[in-house]
């Protein structure tokens, strides 16, 4: 058994990351398995070093280890991008050069991972591709070449997830593979890979991202990965229900432990029960 924590150093780690970290090792454990630290450093105009230092010393802090190397994605864009270069010769991604702006002005309805992407763009073939353009998959022509149904174990759960195509398209839509201007591989298309090339059998994650674990299913379906089992925890929330995020600017722990606070202080602050 293999899972995994992969913060992002866009930003220092929270309340929320703590919790969603000491799950990461309880699985681990309870499962009689390893826990990897994985850093997903691909958005090069956000990424920090101090922020990467600094969830190496919070996690340390609260007492987690684990093997090295650590997995950094920045060092690893080579293989991201052959996964592009077999997803375009068969026909299945295109090039987008749309805003955000303009994705909103044309309408577009919210959906599980922003705005759900109207289509613009889908005519256009990789021939087409211009500097800068990001590069969406195609979900219907995914979706048409998988011929079996699509499911993945949920931990807790009595029976496998089906996903259905009505969801992905509605709730989804065609997603970003890579990022227009950087040229850096998105989230999507790194975690899929990172998963399969580490081995990881068990994807322990918050409930937010539930509904993009399908589309990470049908990803793994067109390339041919195997499925992990996945455990979506609860989300750490503040007194008025919001959820606890460093894009809400939540306080961060290297500011916790600067005021004197100890680990079981913040274990208590969360909930979490050893």
């Amino acid at each position: 058994m293999l899972t995994r924590f992969a913060p992002s150093p866009t930003g220092p780690l929270h309340l929320g990351h703590a919790y969603s970290a000491l799950t990461v090792w309880q699985v681990a454990r309870d499962l009689g398995g390893t826990a990897l630290l994985r850093i997903e450093d691909t958005d090069s105009t956000r990424v920090r070093p101090a922020h990467e230092a600094g969830i190496y010393e919070d996690l340390a802090w609260l007492g987690l280890t684990w093997p090295t190397p650590v997995r950094c994605q920045s060092d690893h864009y080579a293989e991201y991008d052959a996964v592009l270069d077999q997803l375009g010769k068969e026909g299945l991604i295109y090039p987008c050069s749309c805003t955000r702006r303009q994705i909103a002005d044309a309408g577009a309805k919210p959906g599980a991972d922003g705005l759900v992407y109207p289509g613009t763009c889908c005519h256009r073939s990789m021939a087409d591709a211009q500097p800068g353009d990001g590069l969406r998959l195609d979900i219907a022509k995914a979706l048409a070449r998988i011929d079996r149904p699509l499911g993945y174990d949920e931990t807790g759960a009595t029976t496998s997830k089906n996903i259905t195509n009505d969801l992905l398209l509605g709730t989804i839509g065609d997603p970003i593979l890579r990022r227009k201007d950087t040229g850096d591989p998105a989230y999507h298309l790194a975690c899929v890979v990172d998963d399969a090339l580490q081995g990881i059998t068990h994807v322990v994650r918050g409930m937010d991202l539930r509904d993009l674990t399908l589309l990470h299913v049908l990803m793994q379906a067109l390339l041919d990965y195997p499925t992990p089992v996945y455990h979506h925890h609860a989300l750490i929330t503040d007194a008025d229900g919001k959820r606890l995020a460093k894009i809400d600017h939540a306080k961060a722990l290297a500011k916790y432990r600067a005021e004197g606070l100890s680990v079981q202080d913040i274990k208590d602050m969360i909930g979490w029960r050893d």
